[in-house]
């Protein structure tokens, strides 16, 4: 059960090593289910509910119609596109391509924040940068939260997307993961033509493959990332399909994506670091909120759910 269901399970979701992660962090309703009746399996089966309420029609739909996943037509990318249209047409002032350099606490208590072209003051600063880039925002003024903040680390994962000509796929289902004890530099194969047929190519039919690679293996199996090339990760990629689906065709289109320090790494002690930085917030009343992947949960969901809690905080709600 370790070394195959949950070994594979944690690469598939963090990329990362389940003898280094922490359940309670990870995988919180199992470690509520074990506390609350002493058994993963009675507390899951006995423990109720305790979901958020449904408070959107799409949510309510979701959960009627039992949504294993979700996608958007054109891609994950009109959700931001979505997002900032919203609250431009809302006076909201974007700045793109213009990183934070500095930030400064003022006498007055609100924050002095440096960009490349000038400064902006806010009464209240959300972060929601990687840990590693809000450790050196902080590490002036704040350098106990700047230290928790280095010691939460991120994976570096490949991505390379395969197209075929033709359905080459000798299986059906939404893809497969690989424990690391039979490849630990490959991750897991997404069957994306089957799992989303919406974005299929229009007219001739084609396979389309997800292949993921490194992890927190990455270092150990394939070196330094910045001297790892595309061509290598494109070959690891072709040959961990033609292994392992039996698909010896040369991929018709291939996009390769190196992902450096992408998926944060909820390792043992995690839930105790993010407890020392809220209330090291609290405990010095700064006007500051921490929300992303570094903290409490690395999917796309959890991102949206944690930044509205943390929005609700700052209205009262």
């Amino acid at each position: 059960m370790a070394n195959i269901v949950i070994d594979s399970l944690c690469r598939g979701v963090f990329a990362g090593d389940c003898r280094q992660l922490s359940l309670r962090s990870c995988f919180p309703f199992l470690y509520e289910a074990e506390r609350n009746k002493r058994s993963v399996l009675l507390g899951l089966a006995f423990g109720g509910d305790k979901t958020p309420p449904l408070d959107s029609p799409l949510i309510q739909r979701s959960k009627e119609e039992k949504w294993s996943q979700w996608s958007l037509r054109r891609g994950m990318q009109t959700l931001s596109d979505a997002l900032e249209d919203y609250v431009i047409e809302r006076g909201v002032e974007i700045h793109k391509d213009a990183p934070v350099e500095a930030l400064e606490r003022r006498a007055d208590g609100r924050w002095q924040v440096k960009l490349p072209g000038g400064s902006m003051s806010a009464d209240h600063l959300i972060g929601a940068v990687p840990a590693a880039v809000m450790s050196k925002l902080l590490s002036t003024f704040a350098e106990p939260m700047a230290k928790t903040l280095r010691e939460l680390s991120a994976a570096n994962v490949a991505v390379v997307n395969l197209e075929y000509d033709g359905e080459v796929l000798p299986v059906s289902g939404f893809g497969h993961l690989i424990p690391s004890f039979e490849d630990n530099v490959t991750l897991g194969i997404v069957y994306d033509s089957l799992a989303f047929p919406e974005h299929n190519r229009q007219g001739a039919s084609s396979t389309r493959l997800t292949v993921m690679i490194g992890g927190a293996w990455f270092e150990s199996g394939l070196g330094d990332p910045d001297s790892v090339s595309k061509e290598k990760l494109l070959s690891l990629a072709s040959e961990s399909v033609a292994t392992q689906l039996g698909v010896k065709e040369k991929p018709c289109r291939a996009i390769v994506n190196l992902n450096k320090r992408c998926i944060p790494q909820y390792t043992l002690g995690h839930w105790k670091r993010i407890d020392h930085l809220f209330s090291y917030i609290r405990q010095n009343s700064l006007p500051l909120s921490l929300i992303g992947a570094s903290y409490e949960g690395v999917s796309v969901n959890d991102c949206i759910y944690n930044a509205k809690k943390s929005v609700q905080r700052l209205m009262g709600g």
